[in-house]
């Protein structure tokens, strides 16, 4: 049998390829948009892509199962229960068997995380009749469980109850030394605290998982329903995108190298710009109204936060190959209007004599200098992280909140410096205050990390 678990760094998505070499057919598990990881597989294995299954309507990412059987002619296949979905797939249910080869995958009705969840019990024929494997989609991640929420308020109590004989029922008939592959690894805001590792076993979750350790459902449901992540703007959107099945990435604008007059055109019919530079450069010069996201493993998330779904997108980028970076970031969360980026990067625009806007860099040392007074410290990290250490006079205003539309209340004309932890979420609140009237504003560079680096002192 073969098997391979590809990953996609900051999002945390896990998809799956499994196979047989000697039967020549695979099939594709959770596939992100960017298909080529798979199709580079199936030509060295010699395999034929057969069958794409996704384990439920993902939220988080724009599923690549069109640009699969685009591809490669091969079968969707998805759980329709408690959701529509509008394209041309062929339904998975309770107990269905796959035979490739060597590879034996049957069907789990797993609902809990959505109501069309499903996973995967795997087994090698060669090396034993037993399953070996258990690909568990968005129900059991390593450290964690999937969230109830996503599918709506109005079905969350049918939801925690599903995840809970899911997880406590379900799973109870199989014993401890089934693998677990789940869909998602850390990064991904499809559950709370996921462990770095991308694979366990059913036993040391049934050891170490806090949530498969509650002795009845009321303790389960009183945790799993007490918080829940941040739910980006982009969610809504990439669900119904899955729903109706995405188009193709073909049918996306043609990117272009853009001159100042057009780039500044397309702004003034409404177009967003990302600069996706990092918090230094951005802070030297940068366009009025852009949007700090530069690169690091959330990047997409951070998107999806604070981007619109359906914006008109333009970017400001070093070269082409950070546009290139860019462009699949944007792809595999659905923001498809993508027009083109900014040519000769910031100093064409300023040399072409059009306005630019500074954010100034505090550096630790000199912030130290200038604590008290008119300065006001804001620090937009998480709840978590603001217990942890912060500086002694800073103002706690999480960057959720701004995102929500809430402002802090402080003079619009006071000199704020916004702080995080290593300068990127300073940067995108400051250019959201900008946007709301705040114009004295400042970036802690190099956030906390830099100022307890720099033998500063914090409180907690």
């Amino acid at each position: 049998m073969y098997f391979n678990q590809i990953s996609v760094e900051g999002l945390g998505c896990l998809s799956y390829v499994i196979g047989c070499p000697a039967a020549k057919a695979c099939m594709v598990v959770d596939p992100k948009r960017d298909i080529q990881d798979y199709l580079d597989i199936a030509r060295e294995e010699g395999m034929r892509i057969t069958h794409v299954i996704n384990t439920h309507l993902h939220a988080d990412h724009i599923s690549g199962d069109q640009e699969l059987r685009a591809a490669t002619g091969a079968d969707i296949y998805i759980n329709g229960s408690g959701v529509t979905v509008d394209y041309v797939h062929k339904e998975l249910n309770e107990g269905m068997v796959f035979e490739l080869g060597a590879a034996k995958v049957e069907v789990l009705h797993t609902p809990g995380h959505t109501p069309n969840s499903i996973s995967l019990l795997v087994t090698d024929k060669v090396r034993s009749d037993e399953p070996e494997m258990l690909l568990t989609g968005d129900l059991l991640f390593v450290g964690d469980v999937g969230r109830p929420d996503l599918p709506g308020a109005e079905i969350l109590d049918e939801q925690v109850k599903n995840l809970y004989n899911s997880l406590y029922v379900k799973l109870a008939d199989f014993p401890d030394h089934i693998e677990v592959f789940p869909a998602h690894g850390q990064g991904s805001l499809c559950g709370r605290g996921m462990s770095a590792k991308k694979s366990s076993t059913l036993g040391y979750e049934r050891r170490a998982n806090p949530m498969l350790r509650f002795k009845s459902f009321e303790e389960f449901k009183s945790d799993v329903t007490s918080a829940f992540p941040t739910r980006p703007k982009s969610f809504t959107h990439i669900i119904s995108t899955n729903k109706a099945g995405a188009n193709l990435l073909d049918a996306c604008p043609m990117d272009k190298a853009l001159t100042p007059k057009q780039f500044e055109e397309m702004m003034g019919e409404g177009a967003v710009v990302i600069d996706a530079r990092n918090s230094a450069a951005y802070g030297g010069f940068h366009i009025p109204g852009s949007v700090n996201i530069g690169f690091e493993k959330q990047l997409a998330n951070w998107v999806g936060m604070v981007i619109e779904p359906g914006s008109d997108i333009l970017l400001v980028v070093d070269d082409q190959e950070d546009y290139d970076r860019m462009l699949i970031e944007l792809h595999r969360i659905g923001y498809d209007q993508v027009f083109g980026y900014l040519s000769g990067g910031i100093m064409a625009w300023l040399n072409s004599g059009r306005p630019v806007e500074q954010l100034e860099q505090a550096s630790p040392h000199q912030l130290s200098e200038r604590l008290g007074g008119n300065l006001a410290v804001v620090d937009v990290r998480t709840p978590a992280e603001w217990k942890g250490a912060r500086i002694e006079s800073a103002i706690h205003f999480p960057l959720s909140d701004i995102l929500d539309g809430k402002l802090p209340d402080l003079p619009r004309d006071r000199e704020l410096v916004m702080a995080c932890g290593t300068g990127y979420r300073s940067n995108i609140a400051a250019g959201l205050l900008r946007q709301q009237g705040f114009k004295n504003i400042q970036s802690l560079a190099g956030g906390l990390f830099a100022w307890t680096n720099a033998g500063l002192p914090t409180v907690s």
